[in-house]
Protein backbone atom coordinates (compact mmCIF):
# COMPACT_ATOMS: atom_id res chain seq x y z
CA UNK A 1 0.00 0.00 0.00
CA UNK A 2 1.28 3.82 -0.73
CA UNK A 3 -0.90 5.29 2.21
CA UNK A 4 1.88 6.29 4.34
CA UNK A 5 1.69 10.38 3.89
CA UNK A 6 -2.29 10.62 4.30
CA UNK A 7 -2.02 8.49 7.10
CA UNK A 8 0.60 10.62 8.75
CA UNK A 9 -1.19 13.94 7.58
CA UNK A 10 -4.73 12.90 9.16
CA UNK A 11 -2.56 11.96 12.74
CA UNK A 12 -0.78 15.27 12.30
CA UNK A 13 -3.63 17.26 11.49
CA UNK A 14 -5.74 15.50 14.79
CA UNK A 15 -2.50 16.13 17.16
CA UNK A 16 -2.11 19.70 16.20
CA UNK A 17 -6.23 20.76 15.91
CA UNK A 18 -4.61 22.45 12.41
CA UNK A 19 -4.52 21.43 8.49
CA UNK A 20 -0.80 20.23 7.83
CA UNK A 21 1.23 23.70 6.93
CA UNK A 22 3.80 22.03 4.49
CA UNK A 23 3.17 18.93 2.19
CA UNK A 24 4.84 15.55 2.92
CA UNK A 25 6.27 12.90 1.12
CA UNK A 26 6.77 9.30 2.76
CA UNK A 27 9.26 6.74 1.94
CA UNK A 28 6.61 4.38 0.23
CA UNK A 29 6.44 7.84 -2.69
CA UNK A 30 2.65 8.43 -1.49
CA UNK A 31 2.10 12.39 -0.86
CA UNK A 32 -0.19 14.88 1.18
CA UNK A 33 -0.49 18.03 2.27
CA UNK A 34 -0.80 21.76 0.61
CA UNK A 35 0.18 21.16 -3.32
CA UNK A 36 2.47 24.03 -3.35
CA UNK A 37 5.33 24.93 -1.37
CA UNK A 38 8.31 22.67 0.00
CA UNK A 39 7.97 19.31 0.70
CA UNK A 40 9.29 17.57 4.18
CA UNK A 41 9.97 13.92 2.71
CA UNK A 42 10.09 11.38 5.48
CA UNK A 43 13.17 8.56 3.43
CA UNK A 44 12.54 6.43 6.04
CA UNK A 45 9.67 4.89 8.07
CA UNK A 46 12.81 4.86 10.44
CA UNK A 47 11.82 8.60 10.80
CA UNK A 48 8.84 7.65 12.74
CA UNK A 49 10.41 5.39 15.42
CA UNK A 50 12.84 8.43 16.54
CA UNK A 51 9.88 10.60 16.97
CA UNK A 52 8.08 7.68 18.96
CA UNK A 53 11.09 6.87 21.17
CA UNK A 54 12.04 10.62 21.44
CA UNK A 55 9.20 12.86 21.15
CA UNK A 56 9.09 16.41 20.34
CA UNK A 57 12.24 18.62 18.81
CA UNK A 58 14.86 16.01 19.57
CA UNK A 59 13.02 13.51 17.41
CA UNK A 60 12.63 15.46 14.93
CA UNK A 61 16.25 16.84 15.18
CA UNK A 62 17.38 12.68 14.97
CA UNK A 63 15.84 12.16 11.97
CA UNK A 64 16.97 15.57 10.39
CA UNK A 65 20.89 14.77 11.20
CA UNK A 66 20.39 11.26 10.16
CA UNK A 67 18.86 11.97 6.68
CA UNK A 68 15.92 9.60 7.36
CA UNK A 69 14.15 13.52 6.58
CA UNK A 70 14.93 15.97 4.20
CA UNK A 71 13.38 19.12 2.71
CA UNK A 72 12.88 19.72 -1.06
CA UNK A 73 12.43 23.33 -1.79
CA UNK A 74 13.06 26.57 0.23
CA UNK A 75 14.20 25.42 3.83
CA UNK A 76 13.59 28.43 5.21
CA UNK A 77 9.42 28.91 3.69
CA UNK A 78 8.93 24.99 5.59
CA UNK A 79 10.84 26.34 9.00
CA UNK A 80 8.86 29.34 8.59
CA UNK A 81 5.28 27.51 8.05
CA UNK A 82 6.07 24.92 11.03
CA UNK A 83 7.48 27.03 13.68
CA UNK A 84 4.93 29.57 12.83
CA UNK A 85 2.58 27.03 14.07
CA UNK A 86 4.63 25.97 16.92
CA UNK A 87 4.73 29.30 18.16
CA UNK A 88 0.85 30.14 17.99
CA UNK A 89 1.16 26.95 20.10
CA UNK A 90 3.08 28.10 22.61
CA UNK A 91 1.53 31.68 22.92
CA UNK A 92 -1.70 29.88 23.49
CA UNK A 93 0.37 28.27 26.83
CA UNK A 94 -0.86 29.64 30.05
CA UNK A 95 2.59 32.00 31.53
CA UNK A 96 3.37 31.28 34.92
CA UNK A 97 1.20 32.75 37.64
CA UNK A 98 -1.93 31.89 35.59
CA UNK A 99 -4.67 31.05 38.14
CA UNK A 100 -4.78 27.63 39.31
CA UNK A 101 -8.03 26.99 37.34
CA UNK A 102 -7.30 28.35 33.80
CA UNK A 103 -4.11 26.10 34.31
CA UNK A 104 -6.66 22.85 35.22
CA UNK A 105 -8.63 24.24 31.95
CA UNK A 106 -5.34 23.81 30.03
CA UNK A 107 -3.93 20.03 31.31
CA UNK A 108 -7.76 19.35 30.65
CA UNK A 109 -7.55 20.02 27.01
CA UNK A 110 -4.98 18.03 26.68
CA UNK A 111 -6.03 15.02 28.53
CA UNK A 112 -9.29 15.12 26.68
CA UNK A 113 -7.24 15.17 23.41
CA UNK A 114 -5.57 12.16 25.10
CA UNK A 115 -9.03 10.50 25.71
CA UNK A 116 -10.76 11.38 22.10
CA UNK A 117 -10.58 8.09 20.55
CA UNK A 118 -9.61 9.34 17.26
CA UNK A 119 -6.61 10.73 18.52
CA UNK A 120 -5.93 7.66 20.52
CA UNK A 121 -6.58 5.92 16.87
CA UNK A 122 -3.87 8.06 14.92
CA UNK A 123 -1.53 7.10 17.41
CA UNK A 124 -1.80 3.69 17.03
CA UNK A 125 -1.58 4.07 13.02
CA UNK A 126 1.66 5.63 13.65
CA UNK A 127 3.05 3.19 15.67
CA UNK A 128 2.13 0.67 13.00
CA UNK A 129 3.67 2.73 10.81
CA UNK A 130 6.87 3.08 12.13
CA UNK A 131 7.02 -0.33 13.39
CA UNK A 132 8.94 1.20 16.39
CA UNK A 133 11.71 -1.37 17.63
CA UNK A 134 14.42 -1.46 18.11
CA UNK A 135 15.18 2.11 18.88
CA UNK A 136 17.41 3.75 16.56
CA UNK A 137 20.46 4.77 18.01
CA UNK A 138 21.70 8.91 17.83
CA UNK A 139 23.38 9.98 15.13
CA UNK A 140 27.19 9.95 15.94
CA UNK A 141 27.11 13.32 15.22
CA UNK A 142 25.78 13.87 19.12
CA UNK A 143 27.50 14.97 21.84
CA UNK A 144 28.48 12.52 24.13
CA UNK A 145 26.15 12.57 27.26
CA UNK A 146 27.67 14.82 30.11
CA UNK A 147 27.44 14.50 33.47
CA UNK A 148 28.80 16.41 36.55
CA UNK A 149 28.86 20.09 37.39
CA UNK A 150 28.48 22.45 34.27
CA UNK A 151 30.97 25.50 32.94
CA UNK A 152 33.66 23.70 34.97
CA UNK A 153 36.90 24.51 33.15
CA UNK A 154 37.82 20.94 32.05
CA UNK A 155 33.62 20.73 30.67
CA UNK A 156 34.19 24.15 28.55
CA UNK A 157 37.02 22.96 26.73
CA UNK A 158 35.02 19.81 25.76
CA UNK A 159 32.08 21.69 24.49
CA UNK A 160 34.16 24.07 22.85
CA UNK A 161 36.16 21.77 20.73
CA UNK A 162 32.91 19.74 20.08
CA UNK A 163 31.74 23.44 18.31
CA UNK A 164 34.79 24.31 16.84
CA UNK A 165 36.96 21.73 16.29
CA UNK A 166 35.19 20.81 13.44
CA UNK A 167 37.67 21.98 11.12
CA UNK A 168 39.05 25.11 9.81
CA UNK A 169 38.36 24.26 6.48
CA UNK A 170 34.84 23.29 7.14
CA UNK A 171 34.43 26.86 8.71
CA UNK A 172 36.15 28.60 5.83
CA UNK A 173 33.68 27.67 3.15
CA UNK A 174 31.05 28.61 5.67
CA UNK A 175 32.09 32.05 6.91
CA UNK A 176 34.30 33.03 3.51
CA UNK A 177 37.70 35.12 4.21
CA UNK A 178 36.90 37.03 7.35
CA UNK A 179 36.25 33.83 9.62
CA UNK A 180 34.23 35.91 12.00
CA UNK A 181 31.82 33.65 13.58
CA UNK A 182 29.43 36.39 14.96
CA UNK A 183 26.81 38.82 13.50
CA UNK A 184 28.02 41.29 10.69
CA UNK A 185 27.11 44.78 10.40
CA UNK A 186 25.51 45.37 7.48
CA UNK A 187 25.44 48.31 4.67
CA UNK A 188 23.27 47.98 1.86
CA UNK A 189 24.77 46.47 -0.85
CA UNK A 190 28.12 45.27 1.07
CA UNK A 191 29.33 41.95 0.73
CA UNK A 192 29.77 39.44 3.78
CA UNK A 193 33.01 40.27 4.27
CA UNK A 194 32.96 43.90 4.10
CA UNK A 195 29.82 43.49 6.52
CA UNK A 196 32.11 41.77 8.62
CA UNK A 197 34.91 44.09 8.30
CA UNK A 198 32.54 46.58 9.61
CA UNK A 199 31.65 44.89 12.40
CA UNK A 200 35.17 44.95 13.78
CA UNK A 201 35.94 48.24 12.73
CA UNK A 202 32.92 49.36 14.92
CA UNK A 203 33.70 47.47 17.62
CA UNK A 204 37.67 48.66 17.76
CA UNK A 205 35.71 52.35 17.49
CA UNK A 206 33.65 51.64 20.71
CA UNK A 207 36.52 51.09 22.51
CA UNK A 208 38.40 53.80 20.80
CA UNK A 209 41.68 51.89 20.29
CA UNK A 210 44.86 53.41 19.91
CA UNK A 211 48.37 52.89 18.96
CA UNK A 212 49.86 50.89 22.49
CA UNK A 213 47.05 49.97 23.88
CA UNK A 214 46.35 46.32 25.18
CA UNK A 215 43.47 44.74 24.18
CA UNK A 216 42.35 41.48 25.33
CA UNK A 217 40.17 39.72 22.82
CA UNK A 218 37.84 36.71 24.84
CA UNK A 219 36.91 33.97 22.62
CA UNK A 220 39.40 35.13 20.23
CA UNK A 221 38.07 32.81 17.32
CA UNK A 222 40.33 32.75 14.56
CA UNK A 223 42.17 35.72 15.54
CA UNK A 224 39.98 38.61 12.70
CA UNK A 225 39.57 40.93 15.82
CA UNK A 226 43.11 40.71 17.38
CA UNK A 227 43.97 40.84 13.49
CA UNK A 228 42.07 43.69 12.62
CA UNK A 229 43.03 45.74 15.92
CA UNK A 230 46.54 45.45 15.48
CA UNK A 231 46.68 46.18 11.96
CA UNK A 232 44.44 48.88 11.94
CA UNK A 233 44.78 50.55 15.40
CA UNK A 234 47.85 49.79 16.38
CA UNK A 235 47.15 47.73 19.39
CA UNK A 236 49.23 45.05 21.26
CA UNK A 237 46.40 42.53 21.11
CA UNK A 238 46.42 38.84 23.48
CA UNK A 239 43.57 36.91 21.98
CA UNK A 240 42.29 33.64 24.33
CA UNK A 241 40.04 30.62 22.73
CA UNK A 242 39.55 27.08 24.41
CA UNK A 243 40.15 25.47 20.52
CA UNK A 244 43.30 24.03 19.26
CA UNK A 245 41.88 24.21 16.29
CA UNK A 246 40.99 27.86 15.80
CA UNK A 247 44.45 29.11 18.11
CA UNK A 248 46.89 27.01 15.43
CA UNK A 249 45.04 28.68 12.81
CA UNK A 250 45.31 32.13 14.04
CA UNK A 251 48.73 32.29 15.11
CA UNK A 252 49.14 31.11 11.47
CA UNK A 253 47.27 34.48 10.17
CA UNK A 254 49.17 36.42 12.77
CA UNK A 255 52.44 34.88 10.94
CA UNK A 256 51.54 35.32 7.92
CA UNK A 257 50.98 38.88 8.30
CA UNK A 258 53.85 39.75 9.99
CA UNK A 259 52.21 40.67 13.40
CA UNK A 260 53.57 38.58 15.72
CA UNK A 261 55.67 41.11 17.72
CA UNK A 262 51.87 43.12 18.18
CA UNK A 263 49.71 39.53 18.91
CA UNK A 264 49.94 36.93 21.41
CA UNK A 265 47.28 33.36 20.57
CA UNK A 266 46.74 31.87 23.72
CA UNK A 267 44.66 28.54 24.46
CA UNK A 268 43.57 29.53 27.83
CA UNK A 269 40.25 29.78 29.79
CA UNK A 270 39.09 33.46 30.75
CA UNK A 271 39.61 32.53 34.32
CA UNK A 272 43.17 32.04 34.10
CA UNK A 273 44.08 35.15 32.29
CA UNK A 274 46.34 37.27 35.09
CA UNK A 275 48.51 39.33 33.18
CA UNK A 276 46.05 42.63 33.28
CA UNK A 277 45.27 45.49 33.07
CA UNK A 278 43.90 45.76 29.91
CA UNK A 279 43.28 49.24 28.33
CA UNK A 280 40.28 47.41 26.65
CA UNK A 281 38.55 43.80 26.93
CA UNK A 282 36.69 42.60 23.35
CA UNK A 283 34.30 39.31 24.10
CA UNK A 284 32.07 38.97 20.48
CA UNK A 285 29.96 35.93 20.59
CA UNK A 286 31.97 34.14 23.43
CA UNK A 287 29.79 34.94 26.87
CA UNK A 288 26.72 32.70 25.28
CA UNK A 289 29.45 29.99 26.57
CA UNK A 290 29.76 31.33 30.16
CA UNK A 291 26.38 30.19 31.92
CA UNK A 292 24.11 31.88 33.84
CA UNK A 293 25.51 30.41 37.17
CA UNK A 294 29.09 31.98 35.88
CA UNK A 295 28.08 35.08 34.30
CA UNK A 296 28.58 37.29 37.49
CA UNK A 297 32.52 35.49 37.33
CA UNK A 298 32.80 36.15 34.21
CA UNK A 299 31.58 39.94 34.53
CA UNK A 300 33.96 40.19 37.58
CA UNK A 301 37.20 38.72 35.64
CA UNK A 302 36.79 41.03 32.79
CA UNK A 303 36.20 43.96 35.41
CA UNK A 304 39.61 43.16 37.17
CA UNK A 305 41.22 42.59 34.13
CA UNK A 306 40.78 46.39 33.15
CA UNK A 307 42.42 49.20 34.20
CA UNK A 308 40.31 52.26 35.86
CA UNK A 309 38.95 54.04 32.85
CA UNK A 310 39.16 50.74 30.44
CA UNK A 311 36.55 49.91 28.15
CA UNK A 312 34.57 46.18 27.56
CA UNK A 313 32.62 45.42 24.77
CA UNK A 314 30.44 42.88 24.82
CA UNK A 315 28.56 41.38 22.12
CA UNK A 316 26.53 38.55 23.01
CA UNK A 317 22.78 36.71 21.88
CA UNK A 318 19.75 37.27 23.88
CA UNK A 319 16.48 35.54 24.57
CA UNK A 320 13.56 37.28 25.52
CA UNK A 321 13.26 37.35 29.56
CA UNK A 322 10.97 34.05 30.80
CA UNK A 323 7.61 35.02 32.93
CA UNK A 324 9.11 32.85 35.67
CA UNK A 325 12.87 32.43 34.21
CA UNK A 326 13.26 28.90 36.73
CA UNK A 327 11.30 27.82 33.82
CA UNK A 328 13.90 28.18 31.23
CA UNK A 329 15.38 25.58 29.71
CA UNK A 330 18.34 24.90 26.96
CA UNK A 331 16.93 23.99 23.50
CA UNK A 332 17.78 20.42 23.16
CA UNK A 333 18.86 20.26 19.28
CA UNK A 334 20.89 23.06 19.98
CA UNK A 335 22.77 21.83 23.28
CA UNK A 336 23.05 17.88 21.81
CA UNK A 337 24.48 18.88 18.31
CA UNK A 338 25.33 22.53 18.29
CA UNK A 339 26.49 24.33 21.71
CA UNK A 340 26.64 22.07 24.62
CA UNK A 341 26.15 23.57 27.92
CA UNK A 342 25.37 26.93 25.93
CA UNK A 343 23.05 29.46 27.75
CA UNK A 344 21.19 32.17 26.77
CA UNK A 345 20.02 35.36 28.51
CA UNK A 346 17.78 38.10 28.36
CA UNK A 347 19.79 41.48 27.79
CA UNK A 348 18.18 43.36 31.09
CA UNK A 349 20.27 39.91 33.12
CA UNK A 350 23.17 40.54 31.10
CA UNK A 351 23.21 44.21 32.36
CA UNK A 352 22.56 43.55 35.52
CA UNK A 353 25.15 41.38 36.19
CA UNK A 354 28.21 44.02 34.26
CA UNK A 355 26.82 46.06 36.73
CA UNK A 356 26.78 44.16 39.61
CA UNK A 357 30.40 43.61 38.65
CA UNK A 358 31.18 46.84 38.97
CA UNK A 359 31.34 48.50 35.24
CA UNK A 360 28.94 51.30 34.24
CA UNK A 361 26.80 50.18 31.13
CA UNK A 362 27.42 53.40 28.51
CA UNK A 363 25.71 52.07 25.56
CA UNK A 364 23.62 49.17 23.95
CA UNK A 365 23.09 48.66 20.17
CA UNK A 366 20.89 45.59 19.07
CA UNK A 367 21.68 44.36 15.85
CA UNK A 368 18.78 41.70 15.65
CA UNK A 369 17.96 42.33 11.85
CA UNK A 370 21.88 42.27 11.21
CA UNK A 371 22.32 38.83 12.56
CA UNK A 372 19.07 37.40 10.30
CA UNK A 373 21.40 38.71 7.02
CA UNK A 374 24.41 37.51 8.32
CA UNK A 375 23.06 34.02 9.01
CA UNK A 376 21.10 33.81 5.66
CA UNK A 377 24.43 34.48 4.04
CA UNK A 378 26.16 31.87 5.72
CA UNK A 379 23.38 29.28 4.78
CA UNK A 380 23.92 30.69 1.31
CA UNK A 381 27.61 29.63 1.36
CA UNK A 382 27.06 26.67 2.58
CA UNK A 383 24.65 25.30 -0.05
CA UNK A 384 26.92 27.05 -2.30
CA UNK A 385 29.94 24.46 -1.23
CA UNK A 386 27.91 21.39 0.32
CA UNK A 387 29.82 19.24 -1.43
CA UNK A 388 32.96 19.99 0.32
CA UNK A 389 31.31 20.64 3.73
CA UNK A 390 30.02 16.82 3.50
CA UNK A 391 33.60 15.90 2.47
CA UNK A 392 35.39 17.62 5.34
CA UNK A 393 33.05 16.71 8.19
CA UNK A 394 29.81 14.12 7.63
CA UNK A 395 26.62 14.30 5.80
CA UNK A 396 25.20 14.42 9.30
CA UNK A 397 27.43 17.78 10.68
CA UNK A 398 26.44 19.50 7.24
CA UNK A 399 22.88 19.15 8.28
CA UNK A 400 23.38 20.15 11.65
CA UNK A 401 24.76 23.05 10.40
CA UNK A 402 22.57 24.23 7.68
CA UNK A 403 19.27 23.39 10.14
CA UNK A 404 20.55 25.56 13.14
CA UNK A 405 21.87 28.27 10.83
CA UNK A 406 18.20 28.35 8.86
CA UNK A 407 16.38 27.92 12.15
CA UNK A 408 18.40 30.66 13.96
CA UNK A 409 17.71 33.15 10.94
CA UNK A 410 14.37 33.09 11.39
CA UNK A 411 14.52 33.00 14.92
CA UNK A 412 16.18 36.67 14.42
CA UNK A 413 13.97 37.92 12.29
CA UNK A 414 10.57 36.81 14.24
CA UNK A 415 12.28 38.65 17.22
CA UNK A 416 12.58 35.11 19.33
CA UNK A 417 16.78 36.02 19.01
CA UNK A 418 18.23 39.03 19.35
CA UNK A 419 22.03 40.06 19.76
CA UNK A 420 23.06 43.60 21.61
CA UNK A 421 26.47 45.18 21.76
CA UNK A 422 26.70 46.36 25.44
CA UNK A 423 29.51 49.39 25.80
CA UNK A 424 30.35 49.19 29.72
CA UNK A 425 33.84 51.55 31.23
CA UNK A 426 35.13 50.43 34.54
CA UNK A 427 34.76 53.56 36.52
CA UNK A 428 37.94 55.12 37.63
CA UNK A 429 38.45 57.26 40.86
CA UNK A 430 35.74 59.52 41.84
CA UNK A 431 33.29 57.73 39.19
CA UNK A 432 35.32 59.28 36.49
CA UNK A 433 34.51 57.24 32.87
CA UNK A 434 37.10 58.66 30.73
CA UNK A 435 34.01 59.08 27.95
CA UNK A 436 33.22 62.07 26.35
CA UNK A 437 29.73 63.84 26.44
CA UNK A 438 28.86 62.77 23.36
CA UNK A 439 29.60 59.28 23.48
CA UNK A 440 28.51 57.95 19.95
CA UNK A 441 31.22 59.44 18.06
CA UNK A 442 31.87 56.19 16.00
CA UNK A 443 29.11 56.61 13.57
CA UNK A 444 27.38 54.69 11.17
Amino acid sequence: MTDAAPRLAALAETLLGAPLPVRIRAWDGSEAGPPTGPTLVLTHRRALRRMLWKPGEMGLARAWVAGDLIVEGDLFELLDRVAGLLWERDAAAPPAGTPKHARLAQAGSTLALLRDPAARAAVRDLAALARPWPAPAPPPEEAARRSGPVHTKGRDRAAISHHYDVGNEFYGHVLGPSMVYSCAYWNPGATLEEAQRDKLDLVCRKLALTSGARLLDVGCGWGSMALHAAREYGVQAVGITLSREQAAYARKRVAEEGLADRIEIRVQDYRDVKDGPYDAISSIGMAEHVGGDRYREYARTLHALLRPGGRLLNHQIARPPEPDEAAYRVDEFIDAYVFPDGELSPLGSTVGELERAGFEVRDVEALREHYALTLRAWVARLQAHWDEAVRLTSPGRARVWLLYMAASALGFEHGRLGVNQVLAVRPGAGGDSGLPLRLRTWGA
